[in-house]
């Protein structure tokens, strides 16, 4: 199989499939901010083509690495054999939390989620499921939100990227609320909206 697309980041390449989501400015905003360490047992929601994965594991001990869409899980385990650190990555299928086994905790999660507002049916496809985040934009943030901490390492931290059309003071308000201090690390501003970093931490 060929795929249609390639993304770069440094020195890496990774083919894109036509139903997963292409990286793009979202997503290198987390690469630049990774600094994972060789003891971190890392986590990623929606990996999409893997490119977050799989720069984690090129230093992190582990990475368990989560989509609902199998295109892109297929995707992945293909972008880490031309990119190596297959040895450490655990791909899985499944929504949000859901392929997470009892008893696991991560040092950091990330998670580039589905962050823009949007109108009925547009999440009905692959590649909608991963920017259509419903009327406020918060339909898998919320959940992720109230979930992320009960697998969340001590001394852990999360990587959340959303918009500011989807409301991010009630992100940090909720982070908040579960005990996680949060805060904007890094921005990209466009005329309309801003893209967020945030990152909470015990």
């Amino acid at each position: 199989m060929v795929y249609p697309k390639k993304a770069y980041f440094k020195d890496h390449v990774f083919e894109v499939d036509e139903h997963v989501y292409e990286p793009a400015q979202d997503t290198f905003l987390v690469a630049e901010k990774l600094g994972t360490k060789k003891d971190d047992i890392v986590l990623e929601i929606g990996t999409g083509c893997g490119i977050l994965a799989i720069l984690a594991a090129k230093t992190a001990k582990k990475v368990v690495a989560v989509d609902i869409n199998p295109y892109a899980i297929d995707c992945a385990k293909r972008n880490v054999k031309n990119n190596g650190a297959y040895d450490r990555i655990d791909f899985r299928q499944g929504n949000l939390f859901e392929p997470i086994k009892d008893g696991e905790t991560f040092s950091l999660i990330l998670f580039n989620s589905p962050y823009l507002p949007s109108e009925p049916d547009e999440e009905k496809s692959w590649i909608g499921k991963a920017w259509a985040g419903g009327k406020t934009g918060r339909q898998v943030i919320d959940p992720f939100i109230a979930s992320a901490p009960d697998y969340l390492a001590t001394n852990g931290r999360i990587f959340l990227v959303q918009s500011s059309l989807s409301d991010v003071e009630k992100t940090i308000k909720m982070f908040d609320k579960l005990n996680l201090q949060a805060k904007v690390v890094s921005e990209l501003k466009f005329p309309f909206e801003s893209i967020v970093l945030i990152e909470a931490k015990r």
